[in-house]
């Protein structure tokens, strides 16, 4: 199923699909993809005035080891609420936390080459130009020395590739954005897929 445009449409109907994906991710993890002892827990967290939702993939021993951040029009309705998202992002590799960023929304005035670019430059300074012709970003960073990031670049209409969420430096699962994506999508009310499928 091609990704849609979540841009044409009410910030409120993308944080219903928002919600219900975290929790397909979740029980995807939880359901056998995680190793014996990890788990996955969708986890509120403040974001400017608003809340969100993170999954966080917990270690044996209860420590966050990977975050999975799928951005909401939210993260870009301000350079504040912007700031606010890079920043954690930026704190959670530092702090040895990888991170997956899902950013199905195009690039805004605030972040004009994308939200890994925003991320990106908190580490090093590198030449990166988000081409026009697929503005949506999916990310994985491993949070080794030196960080390392993996990225893909789609556009609307595009199946979302399974992206990898790191457990440390070198193991990492697979997360089925596709197929949770779809199905997801397949639990939507009809006059909400009727509207964002324009």
């Amino acid at each position: 199923m091609p990704v849609h445009d979540w841009s044409r449409v009410d910030a409120n109907l993308f944080h219903d699909f928002h919600q219900a994906w975290s929790i397909g991710i979740r029980n995807a993890l939880n359901g056998g993809l995680l190793p014996k002892g990890y788990s996955a827990l969708v986890e509120q967290h403040e974001v400017s005035a608003a809340r969100a939702n993170r999954i966080a993939i917990r270690h044996p021993l209860g420590e966050v080891v990977s975050v999975i951040e799928i951005v909401s029009p939210g993260n870009k309705s301000s350079r504040r609420a912007l700031r606010a998202f890079v920043d954690k992002t930026v704190g959670f590799l530092q702090q040895g936390v990888h991170v997956l960023v899902v950013d199905l929304f195009p690039p805004s005035v605030r972040d004009p080459d994308g939200i890994h670019k925003a991320i990106w430059d908190e580490f090093q300074d590198e030449l990166f130009r988000l081409p026009k012709e697929t503005p949506l970003t999916l990310a994985a960073y491993v949070a080794a020395f030196p960080k390392t990031a993996y990225v893909e670049l789609l556009a609307v209409g595009d199946r979302l590739p399974d992206m990898p969420a790191y457990l440390d430096e070198d193991r990492y699962v697979q997360i089925p954005l596709e197929a949770t994506y779809q199905s997801t999508w397949a639990t939507c009310p009809e006059d909400m897929r009727a509207v964002i499928e324009g």
